[in-house]
């Protein structure tokens, strides 16, 4: 029995051997399959392109350039001081017309107003008494002098008289000021004199050409010398002013040229040119003013527009890759770097905005990498089609 029973055992060992070892040689094929499902994979970003596309491809190693800046500070269309002329009245009175309102365009000289003023009538009264004055004392003395050659009067009563026609000849002088003052031309008191009426209606005039953008009166309305009527601006040269934070406020150069982005004219962008940068800080905001003047014959600026003014720093050498390399996909930059003559890879790299047709990098390159300069799409055009061709 015992002799029998370890037949069996040694036979049933041997049937066992012999089905693992089956088992193992089914399972070895699938392990070595595997290796050459894996190698079967493609890198998506991996492109090999056809001669006639190589042909298209300029690949040159990244180098640095000198790259400026760009400092956008907020800002505003204004008036450009030396162009703008605050208009009133020379004397008090009451406003019994008004010829010019907002947006007129007027030349030097053009009457905006007329004033009925008595403060005017009573100077030019005083001025042709004064003038009346002159000319009796005038004719005094020159009869004294006939009376003293005849001696009926002494020297004395003649110097009184020369005395009393210097104090009229003075009177007059300062009567002639005060109505120059009250803005009277030459021609007016020339006028006044000869015909000797008395005119209170004094015309306010412009003293400048341009547009008329403040109108501070109404007809009907007294009005003082100290009460603003009109502001008359020349439209054509206008400031663009901003404030610049003090830590960046070096970059800005009187004479510098700047870009100006308008949004109401649809981000268009004006040239402009520094012309001041203020030698103090605002205490408040921490800011430093600086004054750009730009051309605007075509009226097409206003004053109050808001801008933005774009204030290039100094270059200095950075890594920067040119736009043409760049390409763009779900809201991602890439480039093409070769990675062995007839194949490149797209890289995802991260770059600052674009100076100047370069873009300055931040990260995913470096200096020396083979990035494809020129043709860029046309290689990422050969990626997607073998990509589809492949899947």
């Amino acid at each position: 029995m015992n002799t029998s029973s370890s037949l069996v055992t040694a036979c049933a060992l041997s049937l066992l051997a012999l089905s693992l070892s089956g088992c193992n040689k089914d399972k070895q094929p699938a392990a070595d399959a595997a290796p050459s499902t894996q190698a079967a994979v493609i890198d998506p970003m991996l492109v090999t392109p056809p001669p006639s596309v190589v042909a298209r491809i300029s690949v040159a190693p990244l180098a640095n350039h000198p790259i400026a800046d760009i400092l956008r500070v907020a800002g505003q269309v204004d008036f450009d001081e030396q162009r703008i002329a605050k208009i009133g009245s020379t004397v008090t009175g009451r406003v019994v017309e008004v010829r010019q309102h907002l947006g007129n365009t007027v030349r030097d000289g053009d009457v905006l107003a007329v004033l009925n003023s008595a403060e005017l009538g009573q100077a030019q009264l005083a001025y042709l008494k004064a003038r009346s004055q002159a000319a009796l004392e005038q004719r005094n003395v020159e009869r004294a002098k006939l009376l003293l050659s005849a001696d009926v009067i002494g020297t004395a009563e003649l110097q009184r008289r020369e005395n009393a026609l210097e104090m009229a000849q003075a009177e007059h002088r300062a009567a002639a000021d005060q109505l120059k003052v009250l803005g009277m031309s030459a021609a007016s008191l020339k006028r006044i004199a000869q015909t000797g009426n008395i005119d209170s209606l004094k015309p306010v005039t412009a003293t400048t050409s341009g547009t008329v953008v403040e109108r501070s009166v109404t007809q009907g309305q007294v009005v003082t010398p100290s009460d603003p009527m009109f502001a008359i601006a020349d439209l054509s040269h206008l400031w663009v002013v901003a404030e610049v934070p003090e830590q960046q406020a070096a970059s800005a150069k009187v004479g510098q040229d700047v870009a100006i982005e308008i949004p109401a004219l649809g981000g268009e962008q004006v040239g402009g040119r520094l012309i001041y940068i203020s030698d103090t800080v605002n205490p408040q905001t921490r800011t430093v003013l600086v004054r750009t003047a730009v051309d605007n014959k075509q009226h097409r600026l206003k004053p109050a527009m808001l801008a933005t003014m774009l204030i290039a720093t100094e270059a200095v050498p950075r890594l920067a890759i040119p736009v043409a390399a760049v390409v763009r996909e779900n809201n991602q930059d890439y480039v093409f770097i070769q990675i062995k003559p007839g194949q490149f890879k797209l890289t995802e790299v991260r770059l600052a905005p674009e100076v100047n047709g370069l873009r300055p990098v931040i990260s995913g390159v470096k200096l020396g990498d083979p990035v494809v300069v020129d043709g860029a799409f046309h290689l990422n055009n050969e990626r997607n089609r073998q990509a589809l061709e492949g899947a």
